[in-house]
């Protein structure tokens, strides 16, 4: 018995038109799964970027209450091209309004232990 002896073939003829579904459906399952992809990605970058926020935000205070005692304020920045790379870094403001930069906090904020007496 060979394949060509099957009766659920028999009178089978291969389309060779494309898609059974209508154009307009496909483009509106193409949409949908866009906005899908979206919905899930999208609230995860938010959370991260305003985690990352908060963390530069306290390290670069902690940096400048103990970095500069004149400072009346601190600002973190996340910069694509400062001097040690893309990162966050540190600024104390001055009552003046001039800012200097203190310290670079990393691509992912945060602060490393220092032993006393080595520089930052």
């Amino acid at each position: 018995m060979s394949y060509d002896d099957e009766p659920e073939l028999a009178g089978y003829v291969p389309r060779e038109e494309g898609s059974v579904r209508h154009p307009l459906t496909l483009t509106v399952m193409r949409v949908v799964i866009v906005i899908g992809v979206i919905a899930l990605v999208l609230p995860g970058m938010i959370y991260t970027i305003g985690v990352q926020m908060q963390t530069a935000d306290a390290a670069c205070r902690i940096v400048v209450k103990s970095g500069d005692r004149q400072a009346v304020g601190a600002i973190a920045r996340f910069q694509a091209w400062g001097g040690n790379g893309p990162g966050w870094y540190c600024y104390a403001k001055d009552f003046d309004g001039s800012e200097t930069m203190l310290r670079a906090l990393g691509i992912i904020p945060g602060l490393q232990y220092q032993p006393s007496g080595t520089p930052a």
